[in-house]
């Protein structure tokens, strides 16, 4: 594409909005008084699969109806652990209660008893159980409508995703776990004979609505997981967030985070011809076992940035370049580098790794046949009751345009989305001596509940 005055235009489908509570069909499985907590990172999608924006009341909303309907963690959850033990076995049999009973499920349950990331999973056939441990405490609803920790403002895990995220494993060993939101090869033949009119000199707002118009709603993929989860938005939420801070339609939540736009301004180099294209993708180091596939340990950040970029083939639609420009990836990096952060700043990104290390866990369940190894059997997890709330599925948002003076001046279009390729990592091990001793004192602390500290 040719270079318009100085002038720097973004294209990105981008569009953060919140999502009502609503309760399951069945059983009214959910937090507290038979709702689910089902705000994900702001995003909203209506009936016919469209996605709007956010607006600041509707958040505030949503925090109070949280506040109303969850029950405050009981007093030995408060505190935080970081060892929290979770029993796969005793959560069934707390959930085949409340399904048979037609009860709700009380909010440490939907909570997973406060658990915020997973970093073992053990198995004990003599007791055929799986223990999920890791650092967990109580929670709370900030401002925006999250539930996270009390201390760490980190999102903590839902039984809305584990359910998910093992009731799709094996289906996610085909593929992987994915979301994508990518113009339409239409979209993208009218851009390029629109673009071919515009005069040097022209107001760039204009042109930026003009593009907008042009190129059109964006397509939104998800596969791996049903698109009506709560996982599949979180996916959705998650992309979009990382857009909207790329293409500067956000302040950036940590500081030494510039926007994609800002680099590009910075440089003396520019970019020509070129759209970046960025996706979240699994990075964890590989697994730790103990030679009997008995203990294992995550370990790794969960997530990363990765980028290339792409350019318009002959027939509108995008291609693969096999590279990446210096500022594209320079942002790529720095949100990497900055992960950790974002997981507190903007929660999406906690809820983000928090799907992710669950894929990875239900594969490795699945993979290592540790259910068998334990003789476990989880009908209600695994099985058709109703433990998940059901949204309509995501389909298009339309195209948002911004711009930025520059040296130089030339268009990009920005793409992205999420990658979990759960089952490659869960095949990735190395063998420890120091996961037996904790193994078997994390068994040593067990009581009759179906969580311990």
């Amino acid at each position: 594409m040719r270079r318009l005055n100085r002038t720097c235009i973004a294209l990105s489908s981008l569009s953060i909005a919140w999502m009502a509570l609503a309760s399951t069909a069945q059983a009214q499985i959910g937090i507290g008084n038979g709702f689910i907590a089902r705000g994900v990172g702001g995003v909203a999608i209506d009936a016919n699969g469209a996605l709007a924006a956010a607006e600041v009341d509707d958040l505030r909303k949503l925090a109070e109806l949280r506040l109303r309907v969850m029950q405050a963690a009981p007093g030995d959850l408060q505190e935080p652990s970081e060892l929290r033990k979770v029993s796969l076995r005793g959560l069934e049999e707390a959930l085949s209660q409340a399904v048979s009973s037609k009860q709700p499920i009380a909010t440490e349950i939907a909570l997973l008893a406060g658990l915020q990331r997973i970093r073992y999973v053990f198995v004990y056939p003599e007791q055929n159980d799986i223990v999920l441990v890791g650092y967990g405490e109580g929670w709370k609803v900030d401002d925006r409508g999250n539930v996270v920790g009390n201390r760490t403002g980190r999102p903590v895990l839902l039984l809305d995703d584990l359910v998910v995220a093992l009731r799709s494993a094996e289906q996610a060993a085909q593929g992987g776990i994915y979301c994508s939101i990518d113009p339409t090869p239409e979209g993208i033949s009218r851009l390029e004979t629109y673009y071919k009119t515009v005069k040097a000199g022209s107001d760039p707002r204009v042109v930026a609505k003009a593009f907008e118009e042009a190129l059109g709603p964006q397509v939104i993929t998800v596969g791996g997981v049903p698109d009506t989860t709560h996982f599949a938005r979180v996916l959705v939420a998650a992309d979009y967030k990382m857009k909207r801070l790329g293409m500067n339609f956000d302040e950036p939540p940590v500081p030494g985070m510039p926007s994609y736009l800002e680099l590009i301004k910075r440089s003396s180099r520019g970019v020509q011809n070129l759209m970046p294209r960025w996706w979240l993708a699994t990075h964890y180091d590989p697994l730790l076992t103990d030679g009997e596939g008995l203990a294992w340990e995550l370990r790794g950040q969960g997530v990363k940035c990765l980028t290339e970029d792409e350019f318009v083939g002959p027939n509108g639609r995008r291609q693969r370049s096999g590279k990446a420009s210096p500022a594209a990836q320079k942002w790529a990096d720095t949100m990497t580098a900055k992960y950790d952060e974002l997981c507190q700043a903007e929660p999406i990104f906690g809820e983000l790794r928090n799907c992710m290390d669950l894929a990875v866990i239900a594969a490795l369940i699945t993979r290592q046949g540790l259910l068998q190894k334990a003789d476990l059997h989880l009908p209600t997890l695994l099985g058709t009751a109703t433990l998940t709330a059901q949204f309509d599925p995501p389909k298009q948002v339309d195209t948002r345009a911004s711009f930025v003076e520059t040296r130089r001046d030339y268009i990009i279009s920005a793409s992205g989305g999420v990658m979990i390729d759960a089952w490659q990592v869960s095949g990735q091990h190395e063998q420890s001596d120091r996961l037996a001793p904790v193994r078997a004192e994390v068994n040593t602390g067990r009581g009759d509940g179906w969580w311990w500290n």
